[in-house]
């Protein structure tokens, strides 16, 4: 981590497959990601993912595993 990092305001960003990640806050929003409403630094942030990202799957993995009744992933 740099000094930079201590002055960065990030903001929590999360996709169509609610995958969440940080984002510089002066910066627009990369395309198919959206704001959470969660900002602050670096630390603030990667606290606020850690609580909100509790499955690491992708939203239609979950999805596809519920349909098919199943817990966890097939190969």
């Amino acid at each position: 981590m740099d000094e930079t990092d201590n002055r960065t305001t990030y903001k929590v960003v999360v996709n169509h497959e609610e995958q969440y990640s940080l984002w510089p806050a002066d910066r627009e929003n990369p395309p198919g990601w959206r704001d959470t409403g969660q900002s602050g630094d670096r630390a603030k942030c990667l606290d606020y993912i850690k609580t909100a990202w509790t499955d690491m799957r992708p939203l239609s993995l979950r999805e596809k595993m519920d349909r098919n009744g199943s817990s966890s992933p097939t190969r």
